[in-house]
């Protein structure tokens, strides 16, 4: 239901955006799609700063000492 209503609300964009010339249209257009990329990669930066907090990372003392322990078994 959503994504019928997202594609038909874009077709409609579109349109205005065609009409309004290609200098005016292009500009918002541009705008619109470097700001959504700016937006997406402004929440993949916030998703890793999260997921690194929940998951310490093993420092390398330890890692080297579980790596010995494996080869010695």
């Amino acid at each position: 239901m959503y994504l019928l209503l997202s594609i038909i609300l874009s077709a409609i964009l579109g349109y205005v955006l065609l009409i309004m010339g290609p200098l005016v249209g292009g500009i918002i257009a541009f705008g619109i799609i470097v700001g959504c990329i700016f937006r997406g990669l402004f929440l993949l930066n916030e998703i890793h700063k999260r997921i690194s907090n929940i998951s310490p990372k093993e420092d390398k003392a330890k890692k080297v000492y579980r790596e010995y322990l494996e080869e010695k078994k």
